[in-house]
This record gives C-alpha cells, sequence and structure tokens, in this order.
C-alpha cells in the first residue's frame, strides 16, 4: 500500500509570526515533523505543501520534498487542510503517482513521535477505518462547563449535570492537532479528515500541545524538556 506523509506549511502566520519554521530549541519547529514521518519507516513519500520559497528550503534540508509550490487558492485563511491535500493528490495524479493512504502532519507538532504515527496507522488498517484521528482527554468534565449568558450572569451550558458526580460523566476528547491519516478513496469522496468510519487513538497530555500563541509556544517547549530528562533518566510518563 503507497502512503505519503504531507507536511502543509504555508507562508503566511499572523499570531507567531514564520511560525512554521520558528527556531524550537535549536531547530525549525517544522523538521521535528519530518523526521518523524522519517523515523516511522511507513512512507514512500514525505513532502511539504508551502507557497514559501524559504520554508521549501527548510524541508529540503532536513529530507522532505517539495516537489511544487501550493496554489493561492489553497494558501489563503478559507482553505481546509483536506482542500491542500487534495489538491497534492491531484498533483501527484499528473505525473501518475497515486497514493492510497495520506498522513497530514502538521508543521507545529515537536512533541509528535514516529512510534504514534505507526500505531495510528496499524489500527487504521487492522481496523478496516477510512480515517483516523490522535484524540487527547479533556483534563476537566466538558458537561460542567460553564458561559456568560447575555445579561452577564454566569450560568452551566448543561445545568442537568449540575449534580452529577465527575466519575459518572461520559469522558470527552479533542483533536491533538498533530497528524491526521486518511484513506484517498474515503478523502475524495467525503472531502474531510473525519470520515463516517473514523477511528481513534487516545494520546496522553504531555506528548500534544496546540500552538497559537507565544505562551503556548513556551508550554510546548516545558513539556518538550520535561519528555527529554525523563528519557534520559528513563523515567515512564
Amino acid at each position: 500500500m503507497s502512503t505519503i506523509a504531507i507536511i502543509p506549511a504555508r507562508g503566511g502566520s499572523k499570531r507567531i509570526p514564520r511560525k512554521n519554521i520558528k527556531d524550537f530549541l535549536g531547530k525549525p519547529i517544522i523538521a521535528y515533523s519530518i523526521e518523524a514521518a522519517k523515523a516511522s519507516k511507513l512512507f514512500d513519500e514525505i513532502m511539504v505543501s508551502t507557497d514559501d520559497e524559504e520554508i521549501a528550503k527548510i524541508a529540503q534540508k532536513y529530507g522532505a520534498k517539495v516537489p511544487f509550490f501550493r496554489t493561492k487558492e489553497a494558501s489563503n485563511d478559507f482553505a481546509t487542510l483536506a482542500d491542500v491535500i487534495i489538491e497534492v493528490l491531484n498533483e501527484y495524479k499528473k505525473s501518475n503517482q497515486i497514493f492510497e493512504t495520506i498522513c497530514c502532519i502538521l508543521p507545529t507538532a515537536p512533541l509528535i513521535n514516529s512510534s504514534r504515527i505507526i500505531e495510528a496507522y496499524n489500527k487504521l488498517n487492522n481496523k478496516d477505518l477510512d480515517s483516523l484521528c490522535p484524540v487527547v482527554a479533556f483534563t476537566y468534565p466538558i458537561y460542567r462547563a460553564l458561559q456568560i449568558n447575555e445579561n452577564n450572569n454566569l450560568e452551566m451550558i448543561w445545568p442537568e449535570y449540575l449534580i452529577t458526580r465527575s466519575q459518572d460523566l461520559k469522558p470527552a476528547y479533542h483533536d491533538s492537532g498533530s497528524f491526521y491519516w486518511i484513506k484517498n478513496e474515503a478523502l475524495m469522496q467525503q472531502k474531510s479528515l473525519f470520515c463516517m468510519k473514523c477511528g481513534a487513538i487516545i494520546i496522553p497530555e504531555m506528548e500534544v500541545q496546540d500552538i497559537d500563541t507565544i505562551e503556548d509556544w513556551e508550554i510546548a517547549e516545558l513539556k518538550f524538556r520535561i519528555r527529554n530528562d525523563e528519557k534520559k533518566n528513563n523515567i515512564p510518563y
């Protein structure tokens, strides 16, 4: 089964300038995603989809291919990850290269590791799924979520759970924001990374960090340092 890793890394970033190639503890943050893909040994092709020449050069330096540049349509704020991946697959198809299975790895996922990519790939195929998303459990029960209403008063979103014990509430998860596996046929039919037959693996909070702000970036660096220290001292996390 032919597989491709697609790392979407456009040049524009409003909240953290040049985020996709910003230095993260000694090397561009995108390098961690490329290196994890290489270490998994799963891929026939590892490529970066970008509209930016500097990103392209850095991606190539760390071992990814940039066979073509992303179009303007796939580089704007409204283009989805599915749009970007479909554009990449269609470009490869022009040269008769067809990939049955795709892993979209985000460029700002420095806590990613190859073992999780492999675990997810195996589950995708063993469970006959169309796509798979790594998820993280919410650290607090979402059914106890609060909101501020139009009168500026604090209230529960789901008041019916006010006296329900937390251990009796269903666990809830959120997208880890690290990578996604999807099969080509399902992507082309459903135009989404979350297909009807979408599975999940649950990963711990210490392995992920959504990076939208400088504070998020600093937390990611802290987690990275902690994990490295634990590995050096053979401490499981």
